[in-house]
Parts: structure tokens; C-alpha cells; sequence
């Protein structure tokens, strides 16, 4: 069966209160307008998820919100996890692991450095220096179970973010 991995770092957050949490930064209006632009990217290519799984932060959690409003995906099936909160590479996968097998098509919402070095794991033909706020990367891959998922081999297919002239 092929699979779709999209991984989505946070659009652009709030610095304007330095006494704030990390964990507590909300979105900038950059982010704020940048979430739902590439949530419509996402529409406009047909590439739709049956699943979004997004850190607890609440600038992800903001993020994940605006791109489901955009694509038509009901919000009350987001799937909250903590553990994406500044994760290593190798969580990344504890979670899709986790992922029902009739799921086809899985977007997560994430941050940096971890989603960048996790990005650039996906294939040798892929590398990028720093995945952009609210920059997305998609791989397609043949899998029977999500369990797989580090065994096959992935093709990315898309590399979007909101400076990117398309």
C-alpha cells in the first residue's frame, strides 16, 4: 500500500513577550497568516491527510489548527502528542509506528532542529539546511503497516514553504 508522510514545521511564532515560556510562544501574525496559505497549497494539490498528529506547543497546536481549517479537516481528530515537543529524529518514528494501519496519508506538525534533521534522514536525494517555518516535506513509500516505515524507502516529493514562489 503507499503511504504519504507530510512533516510540517510550525509557522513563524511570537518573541514579543521575552518573560513567556518557549512551550507557551504563540504564533507572530507572519504565522498566523502563513499557516492557512499553505494549508490551501496543501488543498490545491489534492494532498489531503487522514490523520494530523501535532506537538502540544502551542504554536504547533495553533499551526496544526489553521492548516486543518484550510484543508476541510475536522479539528476535533487532531491528535495531540507531547512527545513531538523539541524531539529527536528517532520519536518521530515511535509515533507513526503508533499510526493504525489503514491510515494512508499522515501529516505532522513539529519543530526544529528535530523535524529538519528527521527530514533529511527520509532520502539520500533530499537534503535541506533548515526546514522554514511552516516548510513542508512529503515522501511517499510502500508499506503494508506504518511499523515499516524505517525499512522502506521513501521518495520526497515535496519541499513547499511560505517563501517559496510556486
Amino acid at each position: 500500500m503507499e503511504r504519504t508522510l507530510v512533516m510540517i514545521r510550525h509557522a513563524k511564532s511570537s518573541w514579543a513577550n521575552p518573560l513567556q515560556s518557549d512551550f507557551e510562544r504563540p504564533l507572530n501574525d507572519r504565522g498566523e497568516h502563513d499557516a492557512p496559505m499553505m494549508g490551501e497549497r496543501l488543498k490545491k494539490q489534492n494532498l489531503l491527510p487522514d490523520l494530523i498528529i501535532a506537538s502540544t506547543a502551542k504554536r504547533a497546536k495553533q499551526t496544526a489548527k489553521k492548516i486543518a481549517k484550510a484543508i476541510g479537516y475536522d479539528e476535533s481528530n487532531i491528535v495531540w502528542d507531547e512527545k513531538l515537543y523539541h524531539c529527536i529524529p528517532s520519536v518521530f518514528e515511535e509515533v507513526l509506528y503508533e499510526v493504525a494501519d489503514d491510515v494512508k496519508t499522515v501529516f505532522i506538525v513539529a519543530h526544529n532542529p528535530g523535524i529538519t534533521e528527521f527530514v533529511n534522514e527520509l532520502s539520500d536525494k533530499f537534503c535541506t539546511d533548515n526546514m522554514p517555518t511552516c516548510g513542508m516535506v512529503g515522501a511517499k513509500f510502500e508499506a503494508e503497516q506504518w511499523n515499516e516505515f524505517s525499512r522502506t524507502n521513501k521518495q520526497v516529493f515535496l519541499f513547499d514553504y511560505p517563501k517559496n514562489v510556486i
